[in-house]
């Protein structure tokens, strides 16, 4: 077997001369068959804007806890011209999915290597909201996504868990989605990348669905998301999150 000439095409492209990594030298055989099907066949069954297929990747790497891949990825992404404030906004938006446990290593990844290629930090602040403003603003964005099923949800919280529901409009929402950098129809995608490569979270995974139908990412899109992400979290969870795709968008429809 030998890497195709379309993957050797969009391996240089994101690689430059570098692309002959180590592991092409000790595994051969298992890059070839990594390297035609994420960057020749996945390539050709999802159509994604690069970018957009780029950051996705980055998110459900983060969740996923796949640091070496990070890293590669995050050097294409830099290749490709993706704004390293994207980068860091997908980063700052995993926190609230993944946990500070998960996202910690990744952002001093990201920081060591936007050093190494020049990129000066702190990059410019993407903060809309501050103390006194971000839950109502939370709040106004969760409900722009997913309608007035959020104030039925603060409503009917017992009242020793209204704080939770209150975190999630205010800090989920307030700190992080009302954030610049990136707009609603990237942070829900890539907060689809991120739920469907964490697993174990079906119903949130679900209600996202319904929230990338509310801002414009229909079902081809999601599926394209699906599609890129085989090669990285592998059957199991993406045949999971197809099966909540298909139960909240049935094909029929």
């Amino acid at each position: 077997m030998e890497i195709t000439e379309k993957a050797q095409t969009k391996l240089k492209k994101f690689f430059g001369d570098s692309y002959d990594f180590e592991l092409k030298k000790t595994d051969p055989e298992l890059i070839e068959i990594f390297a035609n099907f994420a960057f020749d066949d996945v390539l050709s069954d999802s159509e994604l804007d690069e970018k957009d297929r780029v950051m996705v990747t980055l998110a459900a790497l983060v969740a996923a806890q796949g640091q070496g891949e990070f890293k590669t990825m995050l050097k294409i992404a830099l290749n490709i011209g993706l704004e390293p404030v994207k980068i860091k906004e997908v980063i700052y938006q995993s926190t609230a999915y993944v946990g500070m446990a998960k996202s910690y290593d990744f952002l001093k990844i990201t920081n060591q290597i936007f050093k190494e290629e020049g990129v000066d930090l702190p990059l410019a602040g993407q903060s809309t909201t501050d103390r006194s403003t971000r839950f109502e603003k939370g709040l106004a964005v969760q409900k722009s996504i997913f309608g007035e099923i959020i104030d039925k949800m603060h409503e009917n919280a017992p009242e020793n868990q209204k704080h939770i529901q209150d975190y999630l409009s205010a800090n989920c929402f307030g700190d992080y989605y009302t954030r610049s950098g990136l707009d609603l129809k990237e942070r829900e995608l890539i907060t689809f990348a991120m739920l469907a490569a964490l697993g174990g979270c079906e119903s949130q995974l679900k209600g996202h669905i319904n929230g990338n139908l509310s801002v414009g990412n229909d079902k081809a899109v999601l599926l394209a998301v699906l599609t890129q992400l085989v090669p990285y979290l592998g059957y199991p969870r993406t045949l999971n999150a197809l099966s909540c795709l298909n139960e909240v968008i049935p094909e029929s429809e």
